[in-house]
């Protein structure tokens, strides 16, 4: 087992500072800083020759600076003869960009995939990729985590299972509620949109029984909150009596806050994969924290364990 180091990206302190705190493994000092121009600085502080490294960095706002940072980070630690270099990223930017839609596009999911894999990375961790086949995007090894068991925990606690039925905001997001109907035995829904432009959608019609029932709709992120706000005014017209929402990554861009706090929507259940500004924050929203699951992935791969455990638990939790 090579010595075990934290480095925090400024993306997301307090995710790794709360990793930080349950591994009890201090976080590595960092010089990072910006020039005049914009150009971005790393200096590692400690020595880390020959030690197992991971780099925190989440990508929520200033995506570009955050991924540059990231990448320099990864050739500092290269040169510096770490052991390995391990990056967990909850959130994995240009996820959405995973292929060509019209002519001319770029694919920039695996430019991005292409660019940490030739700085030197040598495994990715992530949780809720925007689409799974981008894992085949990187030849280095990606351990892909979802975020769902940690949702179905939260709704199983706070006994809101009874009477409820599992709804996909649109056909790419049946795959994922179909797996929390089947930790539940729930019926789903589904929504069905047609996206007229980047974050433009517009919600057609309802397929499943949501009439007197509790519908809860599941996604990988919150972006605008456009999409989702519509979506539970036709859940609420097609007579379901509450609206619980559920993401992993909570992106919150625009007015975001008052279109839930005005929405039919009653809870709002995020992970903080990605930080939450205070000025983001409504009345509705819970937020579960993913530092205790990133902090078992790092202790397993550290002591070259399994992760295998961590990815079925919907197996090991039938009676839920």
């Amino acid at each position: 087992m090579a010595k075990l180091q934290l480095i925090a990206g400024k993306s997301h302190i307090a995710l790794a500072k709360d990793i930080s705190n349950i591994l009890k493994v201090p976080l590595t000092p960092v010089e990072d800083k910006c020039f005049a121009n914009g150009e971005v600085y790393v200096r590692i502080k400690e020595k880390v020759r020959g030690n197992d490294v991971y780099i925190i960095q989440s990508f929520g706002t200033e995506n570009n600076d955050r991924l540059m940072e990231m990448l320099i980070l990864i050739d500092a630690l290269k040169r510096a003869s770490a052991g390995r270099i391990n990056l967990i990223c909850p959130h994995m930017c240009y996820s959405r960009q995973d292929r060509k839609v019209d002519s001319r596009e770029a694919i920039t999911a695996k430019l991005v995939a292409n660019l940490i894999t030739k700085a030197g990375a040598d495994r990715l961790i992530t949780i809720d990729l925007h689409a799974d086949q981008i894992q085949g995007f990187y030849d280095i090894p990606v351990d892909h985590f979802v975020g769902y068991p940690l949702l179905a925990k939260y709704l199983k606690r706070k006994r809101l299972i009874k009477n409820s039925v599992i709804v996909s905001p649109d056909i790419g997001g049946v795959k994922r509620a179909n797996k929390l109907a089947d930790l539940f035995g729930l019926n789903i829904a589904i929504i069905d949109k047609v996206r007229k432009a980047h974050n433009q959608a517009e919600v057609a019609h309802v397929v499943g029984d949501v009439a007197g029932k509790r519908a809860i709709m599941i996604d990988d992120m919150i972006d605008t909150g456009g999409s989702i706000c519509a979506a539970a005014e036709v859940l609420k017209k097609f007579g379901a009596t509450e609206i619980i929402v559920c993401a992993t990554h909570g992106v919150l861009s625009g007015d975001v806050k008052e279109k839930f706090d005005t929405s039919s929507v009653d809870r709002l259940i995020l992970t903080d994969t990605l930080p939450i500004p205070v000025e983001k924050i409504c009345k509705k929203m819970e937020v579960i924290s993913v530092a205790p699951l990133l902090a078992k992935v790092i202790k397993r791969i550290n002591k070259e364990r399994s992760l295998g455990e961590l990815f079925t638990w919907e197996d090991k939790e039938k009676r839920l």
